[in-house]
C-alpha cells in the first residue's frame, strides 16, 4: 500500500464507505487532492444547499457521474455567492482499487500516452461537468452557449498522503478584489469580475486603512460568525494598487478568513478611502469587536480566491492541521 492510501477506519459501519458507496469494511482508501477554478457568477456560493445551484453541488454531481456513487468534498475555503476562484483546493477519499481503475482499458490521454489515475479523473470530471453545467444559467440568446458551461474547471488531481486536509493543512489563503473606480476605468467587458464605484480612489489611502487591521485580532466586526467557531484570524497583508489594466486590485492574505471577512474589510477600507469614515472609526471596529450593521460588504463579483498555500513537504500537513484546529484567542491588550 502506498503512502497515499489507508484502510477504512474501524469506527465506520461494516460495508459502508464515508462517501456512501458500499465497499468491504477493510478496503484501503486513497486520499485525492483536486485543484480547480471557477466563475462564481452562476452559483449561490460554494456550499451545497437544497434548491440552489452551487459549486460544490455541481462538482459533486459530476464526480458522481464518473464514479457512480455519491461523494463528499472537503474544501479549503467556502466562497460566497458570486465570488470567483482562480485556485481552490478540495480533497476526497476513494477506494484504492477504484482509483487505480480510473484510466480504464484504453488508458490513454489525448496524445496516446497512458493516463495516470489523476489525469484520467481530470479528463472524465471535466467531461461530466459539461453535462452538469449545460443546464446552469441558460443561454441568453438562441444559438449561444449556456452561460454556465465552462464555469468550473478541474486543473489537476493527485493521490496524496492521508494526512493532507484541504481545509486544515492550508498555511494561508490569498484573495484579490478588483475595483473599477469611476467611468474611466469601468467597462461592460469586465463587469463580471469587478466592483464599480462612482468616483476615482487613491490606492495608497486604501492601503493605509488596510494596514490598520494587520495582525492577530478578533474580526467579529468584519464577519458573519458561524456557530461554535472562532472569529480570531491573523491578517498578514492588505495592499491596494493600481494595476496596468487601470483597475484597483486589493490583495489580502491571512491564515484563514471568516465568512464575509474579505468583503467586509474591503468595504470598510472603501468607506475610509471615500471619506465616509475616518481611520479612528476603523481602529474602533477592531478594538471593540461587535457584530452590527456599521460595516457594509463590498459586492461579491469583485472578489476572487487567488491561491491556497500548503507546506511543501507532506510531513508538515498533519502538524499544520493540528495547529489550525486549535482554537485561537486574540491578544488580551486588543480587547476592551
Amino acid at each position: 500500500m502506498n503512502a497515499a492510501s489507508r484502510t477504512q477506519p474501524a469506527s465506520e459501519a461494516p460495508g459502508e464507505h464515508p462517501l456512501g458507496a458500499a465497499v468491504p469494511a477493510t478496503a484501503p482508501l486513497v486520499r485525492v487532492r483536486l485543484d480547480l477554478a471557477y466563475d462564481g457568477g452562476p452559483f449561490s456560493g460554494w456550499a451545497r444547499q437544497p434548491g440552489l445551484t452551487t459549486v460544490q453541488g455541481c462538482l459533486e454531481d459530476a464526480l458522481q457521474l464518473v464514479l457512480r456513487h455519491p461523494v463528499r468534498l472537503t474544501v479549503a475555503g467556502r466562497t460566497d455567492a458570486g465570488v470567483h476562484a482562480q485556485h481552490q483546493v478540495v480533497h476526497l477519499d476513494l477506494p484504492l482499487e477504484e482509483w487505480e481503475r480510473l484510466p480504464g482499458r484504453r488508458g490513454a490521454g489525448e496524445r496516446g500516452a497512458p493516463d495516470d489515475p489523476g489525469a484520467a479523473l481530470v479528463r472524465k470530471v471535466n467531461g461530466a461537468l459539461t453535462r452538469v453545467l449545460s443546464g446552469v444559467a441558460p443561454a441568453l440568446r438562441p444559438g449561444a452557449r449556456p452561460a454556465g458551461l465552462g464555469a468550473i474547471l478541474v486543473r489537476s488531481a493527485a493521490a496524496v498522503d492521508p494526512s493532507f486536509d484541504a481545509r486544515f493543512s492550508a498555511l494561508s489563503r490569498s484573495y484579490v478584489y478588483r475595483i473599477a473606480d469611476g467611468p474611466r476605468h469601468q467597462s461592460p467587458l469586465t463587469r463580471g469580475f469587478t466592483a464599480w464605484t462612482p468616483g476615482e480612489l487613491d490606492p495608497e489611502r486604501l492601503s493605509a486603512a488596510g494596514r490598520l487591521l494587520l495582525g492577530l485580532h478578533d474580526f467579529l466586526s468584519f464577519c458573519k460568525p458561524r456557530p461554535h467557531a472562532t472569529t480570531v484570524r491573523e491578517l498578514r497583508s492588505v495592499e491596494f494598487r493600481r494595476a496596468e489594466s487601470g483597475l484597483i486590485e486589493a490583495r489580502l492574505q491571512a491564515d484563514a478568513f471568516c465568512h464575509h471577512m474579505v468583503r467586509a474589510i474591503v468595504g470598510a477600507c472603501l468607506a475610509v478611502g471615500e471619506g465616509r469614515r475616518d481611520e479612528a472609526w476603523l481602529r474602533g471596529r477592531l478594538e471593540r469587536p461587535a457584530r452590527d450593521s456599521e460595516i457594509r460588504l463590498a459586492p461579491p463579483e469583485g472578489l476572487c480566491l487567488e491561491h491556497i498555500a500548503y507546506p511543501q513537504e507532506a510531513a508538515g500537513w498533519a502538524d499544520q492541521a493540528e495547529r489550525a484546529r486549535a482554537r485561537r484567542a486574540a491578544p488580551p491588550d486588543r480587547r476592551s
